[in-house]
């Protein structure tokens, strides 16, 4: 593997500490590190444009946590670029490896000794009287909430361009099988192997009995309308892009056929190695 990439947290001082000890390593084992410009100007080293980086890079660690993936799977979104993460926040479900192996699973990588996995991601097409406002992509989920305290979303819900139902609920998720383990698992969703093409529709504190997350297919079209008179919609991207959104405005969401992220499965680090991990399955029960 050549011209390998880093993504920085450049808030969080142990990102930074991170990096710099992976500067070092690579000096010390004749592989250099290609930067963006705004990660090579915070750690003081020759760095790249977006354009000739994005063009260059073939694999890039991502130092942080998973907000910190998610960011860096915006900006490589489109490209053939290969993305790993280093985990330095919680969970950590999109940033597989740990500081302390991270020198052992760069051996692997530099020598090859992986095998790439492509995560399906979202579509979702925002339309206002019909006309098309936004197309965007996330690798996580697209969710729609309001921002006023307690107040109760009437939330229109279509699969195929059917109508399904009209859910009372502070919001809904619509995730994608790696985001299954991020916002919808809080909200009662299950847990889908990225491997699986699939949508999840959870939803959020729902004011009924009989609403439960519901799994769909790969070829399903999820259509979300939000009814009665609210002005405190809003629709989000991975939890870090928003957009403002109106009554009867219509969201339409699928998984993308032609846009995929591109991540790495090492030795023994498997996705239900990483569930047992994070989650703790398979832990002694401790009655004292």
């Amino acid at each position: 593997m050549k011209n390998l990439g880093m993504i920085v947290n450049l808030r969080k001082p142990e990102a930074m500490t991170m990096a710099k000890k992976l500067l070092d390593w690579g000096k010390d084992n004749h592989c250099e590190f290609l930067l963006p410009h705004q990660e090579a100007s915070a750690l003081t080293t020759a760095g790249l444009d977006d354009e000739q980086w994005l063009k260059t890079v073939q694999l890039a660690l991502v130092v942080g946590g998973d907000g910190t993936f998610l960011r860096a799977a915006r900006y490589v979104m489109g490209t053939d670029i290969i993305l790993h993460g280093i985990n330095l926040g919680h969970l950590g479900f999109l940033a597989p490896s740990r500081p302390d192996e991270i020198e052992r699973d760069l051996e692997n990588i530099i020598n090859d000794n992986f095998e790439i996995f492509e995560r399906r991601v979202l579509r979702s097409v925002l339309y206002h009287d019909d006309t098309q406002l936004h197309r965007l992509y996330a690798l996580n989920d697209i969710v729609l909430s309001t921002n006023a305290i307690a107040r109760l979303l009437q939330i229109e819900i279509l699969f195929n361009d059917q109508f399904f139902c009209v859910l009372p609920a502070d919001g809904v998720i619509i995730s994608s099988p790696t985001g299954s383990t991020a916002y919808a698992l809080s909200a009662g969703g299950p847990i889908i192997p990225p491997n699986m093409d699939a949508l999840l529709l959870a939803p959020l504190c729902a004011h009924t009995l009989y609403s439960r997350p519901i799994v769909a297919s790969e070829s399903d079209q999820i259509t979300l309308i939000p009814r009665g008179a609210s002005r405190d919609l809003m629709l989000t991207q991975d939890g870090q892009v928003a957009y403002e959104l109106f009554p009867n405005d219509r969201i339409e969401i699928r998984l993308s056929r032609t846009k995929k992220i591109r991540t790495i499965n090492l030795p023994g680090k498997n996705f239900l190695d990483i569930v047992r991990e994070k989650l703790g399955w398979g832990k002694a029960f401790n009655s004292d």
